[in-house]
């Protein structure tokens, strides 16, 4: 491999600023954490949106979240012979080798993924109907939440329902994995379904009793 190239210098700073400031200042934490290894409480499957920062929502320290990024947060199906094996080898090591009590999956408002779903059930995304195009062939997991939002009238309203339908189908995804369900089903496991609203700093959880997304 002869592509790679050196760190651009504004990166190559701010790694010398932590490494002076908040490394140097909690060292012993860091060290702890290598030697202790990790036992995150909960598991976070968001969206790889540059605008989602995960730790800083709740306020985290290394060590407390298994964070897996994805394109619109989504868990595929359990299908041991398919092909989308990275968020689900996440998601195995989360609960049978970390053993996590909560399992998250985060949503979130603009969602890129969301809006291209959107765009290629519309017809108006052709490049994603490729077969060669893997951001469509991901978002095909989602695209049977569209008839469930296809009748709605006013764009903003749509997009964030189905941006809200990724994290249920996720949710109901993460349910077809044979080590999910009984962790859930034997008490030692719970999931949760969140949505952000970027700009205004919002969350909303998921109540399944309503089908409906409430403030937290």
């Amino acid at each position: 491999m002869d592509k790679a190239r050196p760190l651009p210098q504004y990166l190559v700073q701010r790694y010398h600023g932590w490494k002076a400031t908040t490394y140097k200042e909690n060292q012993a934490w860091y060290r702890r954490l290598v030697s202790d290894g990790q036992h995150p409480r909960a598991m976070v499957i968001s969206c790889c949106d540059s605008r989602v920062h995960v730790t800083s929502i709740f306020g985290a320290d290394q060590g407390e979240f298994f964070i897996h990024r994805n394109i619109a947060n989504l868990v595929p199906p359990y299908e041991p012979d398919g092909n989308q094996h990275g968020t689900s080898a996440a998601v195995e090591y989360a609960v049978t080798v970390l053993r996590v009590a909560h399992l998250i999956v985060l949503g979130h408002s603009q969602c890129g993924g969301v809006q291209g779903c959107l765009d290629m059930c519309k017809g108006n995304a052709p490049q994603l109907e490729q077969k060669e195009s893997f951001v469509g062939r991901w978002m095909d997991i989602l695209k049977p939440k569209f008839e469930l939002v296809k009748d709605i009238a006013e764009v903003p309203q749509q997009t964030r329902a189905l941006e809200q339908f990724a994290v249920i189908a996720s949710l109901e995804n993460l349910m077809s994995f044979p080590f999910v369900k009984q962790a859930v089903d034997e008490g030692q496991l719970t999931l949760h379904g969140l949505w952000t609203d970027i700009g205004e700093g919002g969350l909303a959880y998921y109540e399944s009793a309503s089908s409906r997304f409430l403030p937290v």
